[in-house]
């Protein structure tokens, strides 16, 4: 486009299209509905409005990763116009925000996406910051964005500005400051009665408190008692069903604590889905804005929040950038002075944006090269600033892997005298605590892998080869701290030496050639090589892994190469720990105070790797070969992708990760409240005492603790009987064209609004190819995990905006997603989602016993079903396929629910009228 012509966007064709179906609006009024290939073909001639182009295009049948021309997406231009506002990148979406009618049909939304466009350039003059605003979008119009032009006629009439094109909007970012030490906070309990009151307090006047969950918030006060020994915190399990308000149940004690004690509550949870629930929910705890900004902090890992620093990098090769990369990088450049956080994965950003999977990647902090005070930007860092705030705040809501992360680091581990020190978590909340045993079975492994072993040696050395990211190794930061300390940099220049043993660049391709460089890649080319070799099928697009005794002569000679390698890495490391810890604490002149934060950065990288990483691999190392220690269990993997080898690696486990979890998290705490909806096991016909509670204590850790755990189960308020069905579908094979079929048919009976969770990929794609034609003809949109070009918070937030829309997906939307109402009334399980019989799984199930299986089965049944009814007015069918589906695995579900074995006719019959009847269902005489 001429940006010197005068441009009416009138011109601009519309285009919105479902599954290989397309409209066209032109601005004079007309209507096309051409093929998905004559719409393709058009596309490819002239520039088109539209939502989310690449999204557009491969609903026409556009490859996700051909080359597409710029278009006008409305979608990019509301996040410039009004950055860091998230919304689901559908036309419906667009109209809510901008309080324009919400279209039902295609001519509407493509007359809609035109008013959005024409409101948000009419915006686009009043912006505050229109100066910066300008010179954004000049830079994005050095690759041909297509709203560059419409902008810089708004934002830069006099074309000053459109002159010095540049993305450096981190110059105008505020700084962030440093508060005194807390101290100890104190041990002064909440009384049940004080707990009942201030969770009045929180629903609010004119609202009523139910009884159940005024007895739960009276019950979480107990985890609020002083601790009376050493090692025996204060530990209350409580299973409460969904639809009680535990959020706000437990808010109540744990604030009034925190506010009485001037201390911080940790609020743990498992999905980043349940961070964002808890911190509106804390809006009606603190409801002055300020006063919440300043009292509540959403932690998360630092590989989600934007590196400035990455960015500047970023930015500075933006002519060579291809376009895309361009567009996101100035979106994100807008989104850094309106973020709230700087939260780049699942915060404000949206996500839709990114131009390929792994973008945001490029842009945070994946490989440990943060260089702290040593970094231009470290006193605007959003990292640093959270990092500081959850020091002087009374709730902090972090994941579990965080939580544990954050335990560890103040762990006799990692004594550090240094700014990074802080006050450890007394007091915990964990809800979703039916996860505990999965995160803490990822924090306490062991991996010796290529990517871990790659990441190390990057750590180490710096960056390596063309193309390589920003990052400096030791010598780098460590030879203006120790220039007056000769002989500690010899043997920093040692460490970059010996670091070679470790897989450099190109690993993986080396590996798979039998062409290994150094000591860990012959190990890995070992540990692959024996895999392949007693594997049933190295065909598999998935995962091989094998047993690593009878260790191959091969596999012992590069495992002790290997031990003996990292044991000489290990002394150097140890000495540098040791000479800058003296350093820092004789204050070792101009030399060092002139660089002391940058000294304790790197110190504290050094002890994290010298003290955690290495001395775990070199004993692991020096046991290949022998039966792995009591409790653990280690095995050789190969992790595939669609078929490609991904990594390779040794891998131990603790059969029970809860025993590190309780002696490393809950025993030093001082109180700890657990809770989830499906805490609990519930097989059928158990004594309720003695199996129920018997597998939360494992799932939790709470069962290695010396005082036994306060237990309590409340039940749901929702009448699920009278609300739910329940289905299994007793007349299907598992012939994939039955099956797709039986997904179309129900999904179609209910009018979408319907789930689709499968236990393989490959058969999701399958199904999804079969149906997403059918259902688009008949009005009803269909996503998928794995196939659609979004990430799985995009994904949930369409099929939550479009209540007739419907979802493929596998694990991570069994536990992921909260979709209240109409948008949700219907899950269909493809089979029954048993837990794959890996070696790490076999060990468990030998220790746990032969109901194992059942219990985790049960679990994710229930978790499953939970996703049916998150309201009261909310009504749902639940379906299994798999004719073959114990009746024992749905003792899980809750009380009140009727299992129904039926044809597949009569299930689609079911649906039908169910759903579709006005008002909730009559309750159901049991047989």
């Amino acid at each position: 486009m001429d940006s010197s012509a005068p441009f009416d966007l009138q011109s601009v064709p519309a285009l919105v299209a479902t599954f290989r179906r397309a409209l066209i609006a032109y601005g004079d009024g007309r209507f096309e509905q051409p093929t998905a290939d004559a719409a393709l073909r058009a596309v490819a001639q002239r520039p088109h409005l539209t939502a989310h182009t690449g999204l557009t295009l491969q609903r026409l049948g556009q490859a996700r990763n051909e080359p597409r021309a710029m278009h006008f997406d409305v979608l990019e231009l509301f996040a410039f116009v009004r950055p860091a506002q998230p919304i689901a990148p559908a036309v419906t979406a667009l109209a809510r925000a901008l309080n324009l009618a919400i279209p039902t049909s295609l001519p509407e939304q493509a007359t809609i996406l035109r008013e959005a466009a024409i409101m948000l350039l009419d915006e686009a003059p009043r912006l505050r910051d229109h100066a910066n605003a300008a010179r954004v979008a000049a830079a994005m119009g050095l690759s041909r964005w297509a709203w560059a032009p419409l902008l810089l006629e708004r934002l830069d009439p006099e074309g000053r500005l459109r002159a010095h094109p540049s993305l450096d909007v981190w110059r105008n970012l505020p700084e962030w400051e440093d508060a005194p030490p807390q101290g100890q906070p104190g041990s002064m309990p909440i009384s049940p009665e004080e707990a009942r009151a201030h969770l009045a307090v929180i629903v609010g006047d004119g609202a009523e408190v139910r009884h159940t969950q005024s007895d739960y918030a009276a019950l979480a006060a107990q985890a609020f008692r002083p601790r009376a020994h050493e090692g025996e915190p204060a530990v209350v399990l409580a299973e409460a069903g969904t639809g009680l308000g535990k959020t706000a149940g437990y808010l109540a004690p744990a604030t009034l604590w925190a506010e009485r004690n001037d201390g911080t509550v940790w609020i743990s949870t498992y999905t980043k889905n349940l961070q964002r629930q808890i911190g509106q929910e804390l809006a009606r705890v603190y409801p002055d804005e300020r006063e919440r900004a300043e009292k509540v902090t959403i932690r998360k890992g630092r590989e989600n929040y934007v590196c400035l620093l990455n960015f500047e990098e970023a930015a500075g090769r933006l002519p060579v950038l291809l376009e895309r990369e361009t567009v996101a990088m100035g979106l994100v450049a807008r989104w850094l002075t309106a973020t709230k956080n700087g939260d780049l994965q699942g915060g404000d950003f949206p996500a839709w944006a990114w131009p390929q999977p792994g973008f945001a990647g490029t842009l945070t902090d994946r490989h440990g090269e943060c260089i702290y005070a040593a970094c231009p930007h470290y006193r605007r860092c959003f990292l640093e600033r959270v990092v500081r705030k959850t020091r002087t705040s009374r709730i902090v809501v972090a994941n579990h892997a965080l939580t544990m992360v954050e335990a560890a680091r103040n762990s006799a581990l990692l004594d550090l005298d240094s700014d990074e020190r802080s006050t450890p978590p007394l007091r915990y909340v964990f809800d979703e605590g039916h996860h505990i045993f999965d995160a803490a079975d990822s924090f306490f492994a062991i991996h010796i892998t290529g990517r871990e072993g790659a990441e190390l040696r990057r750590w180490l050395r710096g960056p390596e080869g063309r193309g390589s990211r920003r990052g400096r190794g030791l010598i780098e930061r460590l030879t203006p701290v120790l220039e007056t300390e000769p002989r500690e940099l010899e043997r920093v220049q040692d460490i970059a030496q010996m670091a070679l043993a470790l897989p450099g660049d190109g690993w993986l391709a080396r590996v798979g050639g039998d062409a290994p460089r150094g000591a860990m890649e012959k190990f890995l080319l070992a540990a692959r090589t024996q895999t392949r070799a007693r594997s049933e099928d190295t065909s598999s697009p998935y995962g091989l892994e094998c047993e690593v005794t009878p260790a191959t002569d091969m596999l012992l000679t590069a495992a002790g190469e290997l031990q003996t390698a990292l044991k000489a890495l290990l002394l150097p490391l140890n000495e540098v720990a040791l000479a800058l810890r003296r350093l820092l604490r004789e204050d070792g002149g101009e030399q060092v105070s002139q660089h002391r934060l940058r000294a304790e950065a790197v110190l504290r990288g050094i002890e994290r790797r010298a003290k955690l990483i290495l001395p775990n691999w070199i004993q692991a190392l020096g046991g290949v070969g022998q039966t792995a220690p009591s409790g653990f269990v280690d095995w050789l993997g190969v992790d595939r992708f669609d078929g490609h080898d991904m990594d390779i690696g040794f891998y131990r486990h603790a059969i029970d990760p809860t025993v590190p979890f309780a002696a490393e998290v809950l025993e030093p705490a001082h109180g700890a409240f657990i809770t989830s909806a499906t805490l609990r096991d519930r097989p059928p016909d158990s004594e309720e005492a003695t199996d129920s509670w018997r597998s939360a204590e494992i799932r939790t850790g709470a069962g290695h603790l010396v005082t036994p755990p306060v237990r309590a189960a409340f039940a749901s308020p929702f009448d699920y009987g009278r609300q739910t069905r329940v289905l299994v579908v007793r007349d299907l094979n598992r012939d994939g064209d039955m099956m797709a079929s039986a997904f179309r048919d129900l999904f179609l009976a209910a009018g979408g609004g319907a789930l689709g969770l499968f236990t393989s990929v490959r058969s999701l794609k399958n199904t999804h190819r079969a149906i997403a034609g059918q259902l688009s003809a008949k009005g009803v949109p269909l996503y998928a995990q794995h196939v659609d070009g979004l990430d799985t918070g995009s994904l949930v937030d369409l099929f939550r905006e479009d209540e007739d829309s419907c979802l493929l997906g596998t694990d991570a939307l069994r536990d992921g997603v909260d979709v209240p109402g109409r948008s949700l009334r219907l899950v269909v399980f493809e089979r029954v989602p048993w837990p794959r019989p890996d070696i790490l799984h076999k060990a468990r199930r030998a220790a746990f016993g032969k109901t194992y299986d059942d219990q985790l089965t049960r679990l994710r049944l229930a978790q499953g079903f939970g996703r049916l009814i998150r309201r009261a007015s909310d009504r749902g069918v639940f379906v299994m396929l798999d004719a073959r589906t114990p009746t024992r695995l749905l003792s899980g579900l809750p009380p009140g629910v009727e299992i129904e074995r039926v044809g597949i006719a009569e299930a689609i019959a079911v649906v039908k009228d169910f759903l579709h009847t006005p008002g909730l269902a009559e309750p159901r005489a049991h047989e």
